[in-house]
């Protein structure tokens, strides 16, 4: 197989390119520009929100952050609006009940440094979680829960990467 001389040049364009951009990625949670993000991310308090789903968030945040433990500094505050709605979108025709569910949670939040009063970061972050639906009351409330803790670690997922990824462009 020969290669014409147009197909090296364009390979060879292909590897200067590669090479050249191979030095704009940097990995997240690397200390290559001389932040440390983990320790960033664990100077950050989780102000706790309302209701249970709130709870559920917070802890999960708190421990997404800093591994469940005391930060050992407040250099950042993290607060968080959430907002539940439940649907239920398949109706049991013979005993008129709901037979699934859907919860869906969005969050509103952002990140203030402590010594500025600058946003770090905010936005929205959003799931939804389904869950079935029985003739049996506990089951549901249990189901329910579960849905909204699923969501709920979903959703720190989430809002840790995007917060690694602002302190990551800021540092």
């Amino acid at each position: 197989m020969s290669l014409s001389r147009a197909s090296i040049s364009r390979w060879a364009s292909i590897a200067f390119a590669a090479v050249g951009l191979s030095g704009c990625f940097q990995p997240l949670y690397g200390s290559s520009s001389g932040t440390d993000i983990g320790r960033e991310m664990a100077a950050i308090t989780v102000t706790p929100a309302p209701d249970r789903a709130g709870y559920y968030l917070s802890k999960e945040l708190t421990f997404a952050l800093n591994g469940g433990g005391e930060s050992p500094g407040q250099k950042y505050r993290l607060t968080v609006n959430v907002h539940e709605r439940v649907t239920t979108p398949l109706i049991d025709t013979v005993s008129g009940r709901a037979s699934a569910a859907i919860l869906a949670i969005d969050v509103d939040y952002k990140l203030v440094s402590t010594i500025n009063s600058d946003v770090v970061a905010s936005g929205t972050a959003f799931t939804t979680e389904s869950y079935d639906r029985s003739s049996q009351r506990f089951a549901n409330i249990r189901a329910a829960r579960d849905a909204e803790i699923r969501g709920a670690k979903v959703i720190s997922d989430q809002i840790r990467t995007r917060i690694a990824a602002a302190l990551k462009t800021r540092g």
